[in-house]
């Protein structure tokens, strides 16, 4: 079998160490997982999350009424949190998740990267999502990389044509450095060659599949602005806000389910 995040991760670890703009990025501040997609559905390859984004100042949801503008009710005072991702005494700053299968079964023809790499193999496309991932990670450790206008300015978005350029450009570079082709040789196959050739595709995932740590809020104690104002209950919490290497499992991935790994005789769950 191929566990395809760890071959991600080791991959990864190449590229940082041969691309200068990425060789800030110290890879044990970052957890490799999957998430499950269908290869024929729409949808993002992979995903940036970032864990150290500051908690939000205290706010609350509010109703109007659409014909007088009045105030009708309102939610509890919450804010806004990033869980705690922690494995050993090691606390994860970042989280990057790629959608399996549909990852594996990139095409460069017809797509927007086509124009960045013209007559390039087909498996460069997954090479340059897993580079366009790294690159989300901010040097300052800030939050998710912001794209610069043209004129130097910081824009609101993440992406832009310069970013995707950029990222073009480091895929090039690496490949100039003539790693070791088995470092990116998984990248060659799709799904069902990959299942062909190791029986089997396996990756991390956490425990509460197919959720994984996402920003929560937490409810605050604070008094009301208007006492006449109906309050509505924040929703209790369902998923954890500490993860930690006891929350990382090993599913099988398929074309159409997840399966997870037994660790017992026995054990063992489908979704």
């Amino acid at each position: 079998m191929i566990n395809y995040t760890e071959r991600i991760a080791l991959l990864m670890q190449d590229i940082v160490s041969r691309t200068p703009r990425l060789s800030f990025i110290d890879l044990s501040d970052v957890l490799v997982f999957a998430r499950f997609g269908r290869s024929e559905a729409e949808g993002a390859f992979a995903t940036c999350h970032c864990l150290t984004l500051p908690e939000s100042e205290p706010g609350y949801f509010f109703w109007r009424d659409r014909t007088t503008g009045e105030l009708t009710r309102r939610s509890e005072w919450f804010v806004t949190k990033s869980p705690v991702v922690r494995i050993g005494d090691k606390s994860i700053k970042y989280l990057i998740s790629f959608v399996i299968p549909r990852f594996c079964d990139q095409v460069l023809d017809r797509t927007r990267k086509a124009d960045l790499y013209p007559e390039a193999p087909a498996w460069i496309a997954k090479l340059d999502t897993v580079i366009h991932e790294l690159y989300h990670i901010d040097p300052e450790e800030s939050g998710i990389r912001r794209f610069v206008r043209a004129d130097g300015t910081d824009s609101i978005r993440t992406h832009g044509p310069q970013f995707y350029e950029e990222v073009a450009e480091m895929v090039r570079e690496y490949l100039a450095t003539k790693p070791d082709p088995q470092m990116y040789e998984f990248l060659r196959d799709d799904f069902a060659a990959l299942n062909a050739k190791y029986g089997r595709v396996v990756s991390t995932t956490f425990r509460n599949f197919p959720s994984f740590p996402q920003r929560y809020m937490e409810r605050l104690e604070m008094p009301p602005a208007d006492c006449s104002v109906r309050i509505e209950p924040l929703k209790p919490l369902t998923q954890p806000v500490l993860y930690t290497e006891q929350d990382l499992h090993i599913r099988q991935f398929t074309g159409s389910r997840t399966n997870r790994l037994a660790r017992n005789k026995g054990e063992g769950q489908a979704a």
